[in-house]
């Protein structure tokens, strides 16, 4: 039997499994990795006997397999498909770790075979994306022109699950508060400040500041419940005893965001960062200002994180390293 690792999803759960290979002493394979997260990914065994390219039957037996190496059921069956159990879904994700690494083994190997300069994907939310990623990727290119590099823009909430499920090197996020933070490693690197804006020639604009009262007489943009912009601006609000807007859109899209902003009297709270670039002559140059408040939008600090006990590839490491020194 081996004792799966420490999970927030297994309750009372006290195992220990803080190297990869743990897992596979214990006469786990590969290939059993495979079978339960394509179980995690896909919810039925048909789906997932089709991936491992095998009959339906010989993965019925392969899960049995499983459950007898480590003597814990790992998916209960449903009347439609299947639900991995607390167990099943702590070993789906160390699964994905390991398959990440062979994936990493792999790519490293051709990259240095065929002369390329390896892969990285990365996740960032908006305002250390541009302020840190794009300055540090536009540096590696300089010196490694061939690196492959992947940038998913999103919320901290999107972007920790997809960490977790080895969809990332590393992501420069905050940890959500759902999730257990000993699973990663993390180092606070910046402070996000937002800013109100509106399209060019816009009735806020033309004056002297604005107060929240006559700021929610407007539409606006908002990113969706949940987001921590979103609820710095209505904490905002309520510290202040002022109404949120009756008036608001919801929509996690940067683009429509700016064209809402852009094409209507519409308000929107945005990264300080973003607004530069939008304002900068390589962005929108002259479509929207910043509108004159006389409070500060602060947004909880953001941090480098990456999943506690996962090595990362020598090309990662190199993105790594050097969105730590644009900060320094």
């Amino acid at each position: 039997m081996v004792d799966l690792a420490t999970d927030a999803r297994v309750p009372g759960a006290h195992v220990r499994l803080n190297e990869s290979e743990t897992l596979l002493r214990s006469g786990l394979k590969l290939r059993h990795m495979r079978m339960v997260v394509a179980l995690d990914d896909h919810g039925q065994i048909s789906a997932a006997a089709q991936l491992m390219n095998m009959s339906q039957p010989a993965a019925s037996r392969m899960i049995a397999e499983i459950e007898g190496i480590i003597g814990v059921d790992i998916c209960e069956r449903l009347p439609r498909g299947v639900r991995l159990t607390s167990y099943g879904a702590a070993l789906a994700r160390r699964g994905r770790a390991i398959l990440l690494e062979m994936q990493q083994v792999d790519r490293e190997i051709s990259d240095l075979k065929s002369g390329k300069g390896g892969s990285v994907a990365m996740g960032a939310v908006t305002a250390p994306a541009i302020e840190l990623a794009v300055p540090a990727i536009r540096k590696i290119r300089e010196r490694y022109p061939r690196v492959e590099i992947s940038v998913q823009v999103e919320t901290s909430a999107v972007l920790a699950r997809e960490l977790l499920a080895s969809r990332h090197d590393f992501i420069i996020a905050r940890i959500p508060d759902d999730l257990d933070p000993r699973l990663f490693d993390s180092r606070i690197i910046g402070v996000e400040k937002a800013c109100l804006i509106a399209r060019r020639g816009h009735p806020l604009t033309s004056g002297g500041t604005v107060d929240l009262e006559r700021l929610a007489e407007y539409d606006w943009v908002f990113q969706p419940g949940g987001s921590l912009l979103r609820q710095t601006m209505q904490g905002i609000f309520m510290s202040r005893n002022v109404r949120m807007p009756d008036r608001v859109l919801n929509t996690s899209s940067l683009l429509l965001t700016l064209v809402m902003v852009a094409q209507t009297d519409a308000i929107a709270p945005i990264a300080i960062e973003v607004a530069d670039f939008v304002n900068s002559k390589n962005g929108l140059a002259g479509s929207i200002e910043v509108v004159p408040i006389p409070f500060e939008i602060n947004v909880q600090p953001y941090s480098l994180i990456t999943v506690r006990g996962r090595t990362l590839s020598p090309t990662a490491q190199l993105l790594h390293d050097h969105i730590l020194r644009e900060i320094a």
